[in-house]
């Protein structure tokens, strides 16, 4: 597999130029700000795979959690789920924890329709456009246990790097998001 083009520079805060980037990209940068949040930056090639955002992780210092869209068999419950990118998904422990039926994953369409977010680029920071909080927000402990905490600004040509107590102390408040901690197994 071919490496993605990443730059190497790590940034402070959102772009000088932000000529080419997208609406909620910048709805992202504006949001913490808002906050006062410090975070850095890194920007590179789309990242698809949690293999690919290995590079940007070492270049930043950081694990990047992984972010999976999840829906109910019928299609009318919607969670974002944090967790750690080395752990392997299994419903069944998350469903259980959680007190629903078994979920699977939700479709692209459901992804832009409440988070405004493609697949790849999932992330946190989807919660901003999630109004009418359609999705649940479901986070493994050991995601806020980290001490740096690393998600896409609504689009997977940047990674940022803040602290997960800004997390929990500024920006979850600030979504207005319940959220609900699970412990997911690591086998």
């Amino acid at each position: 597999m071919e490496e993605p083009r990443i730059d190497k520079t790590v940034y402070t805060g959102r772009p000088e130029n932000t000529e080419g980037r997208l609406e909620k990209e910048i709805a992202v940068y504006d949001f913490l700000d808002s906050l006062g949040i410090e975070y850095k930056r890194a920007d590179h090639e789309a990242l698809m795979t949690m293999e690919a955002c290995e590079a940007v992780d070492q270049l930043l210092g950081a694990q990047i959690c992984k972010n999976l869209f999840l829906c109910n068999r019928q299609k009318t419950d919607f969670y974002l789920l944090l967790m750690p990118g080395e752990k392997p998904f299994k419903t069944k422990f998350l469903s259980k924890q959680i007190g629903t039926a078994r979920l699977s994953f939700a479709d692209g369409e459901q992804m832009e329709e409440y988070l405004n977010i493609t697949p790849g680029s999932l992330s946190l920071m989807g919660l901003i456009f999630d109004k009418e909080k359609k999705v649940h927000l479901v986070i493994d402990k050991e995601v806020l246990d980290e001490e740096y905490f690393g998600c896409h600004p609504c689009i997977n040509t940047s990674t940022l790097l803040m602290k997960t107590g800004d997390v929990k102390e500024k920006i979850l408040p600030a979504l207005g998001h319940e959220y609900q901690v699970v412990e997911l197994p690591t086998e």
